[in-house]
């Protein structure tokens, strides 16, 4: 399996990795997933979250994921993308592409992969309240 992993504080452009994904016709299904900082939560208005992250584990927990992954579905490609540092509402904080023969593999492998590592890597986010005062994006 091809898999490759990018913690970035550079914004993700989504069209240079679609335009950089291995593809041959044996594959059938080609599944993405971003997830984009949204405006608000119940508590109120957010500008922007803040990413951080224990680098170092947070590779070691992804490469156990993709690990695992791998040994669940016969995913040909994986490929993820989570940013870092100051991410304004509206940008894509993280990007996941999974390539796979079939769609259901690479469905279950994408919501799988999306789910264990809210729960396993060490990312946490920080609000950044609309009208707060703080670094600015």
């Amino acid at each position: 399996m091809r898999r490759e992993l990018t913690l970035t504080e550079t914004p993700i452009d989504e069209a240079t990795w679609v335009a950089g994904r291995p593809w041959d016709a044996s594959n059938g299904a080609v599944v993405t997933f971003s997830g984009v900082v949204r405006d608000h939560e119940p508590d109120g208005g957010i500008r922007a979250l803040e990413y951080t992250a224990f680098e170092r584990m947070a590779r070691h927990q992804f490469g156990l994921l993709f690990d695992e992954a791998e040994r669940r579905w016969p995913i040909v490609s994986l490929r993820l993308v989570h940013r870092l540092g100051i991410v304004a509402a509206g940008e894509t904080s993280l990007w996941i592409e999974i390539v796979a023969p079939h769609r259901g593999e690479a469905l279950a492998a994408c919501g799988w992969i999306v789910e264990e590592m809210k729960r396993v890597v060490p990312i946490w986010k920080r609000a950044l309240r609309t009208g707060q005062s703080g670094p600015a994006h």
